[in-house]
């Protein structure tokens, strides 16, 4: 007898831990889905200056040209023959996306032409380059 008495006081001891591994997963989930909404292109551009420039809110493909004409997409660098598929991928993720195109101002003109046509052709409807507004 002596026996189940310890024993029915060690199951009333022991913690649930149930409950709080509950919060940590739904506070782990929470931290996972908003840090996928962050998005960047990988680079500093150095953009030039436009008095017309607005500032758009949603663009879900950014994609940068630096100074030495390399192309960066989600913080990797892209070969331009491999532009094309990489912004289909991406396209086909999030079809009501759009491209922004962040081109540095001592990048090459032609490749920002490049990169425009790869996003049209990969059948993006919305294609904007990034520019900074003059105060």
């Amino acid at each position: 007898m002596r026996k189940r008495r310890r024993d029915s006081a060690q199951d009333e001891s022991e913690v649930n831990l149930t409950p709080m591994l509950d919060v940590v997963f739904i506070m782990l989930i929470f931290f996972i889905v908003t840090a996928s909404f962050v998005k960047e292109s990988g680079f500093e551009i150095s953009r030039p200056s436009a008095a017309t420039a607005t500032k758009k809110e949603k663009g879900n493909i950014l994609i940068a040209i630096t100074a030495k004409n390399t192309i960066w997409i989600d913080r990797r660098q892209v070969d331009p023959r491999a532009l094309r598929a990489n912004i289909e991928r991406l396209y086909a993720e999030n079809p009501s996306g759009s491209v922004v195109i962040q081109a540095d101002k001592e990048s090459k003109n032609a490749l920002l032409v490049e990169v425009m046509d790869a996003a049209k052709l990969a059948g993006v409807k919305s294609v904007s380059i990034a520019a900074d507004i003059i105060d």
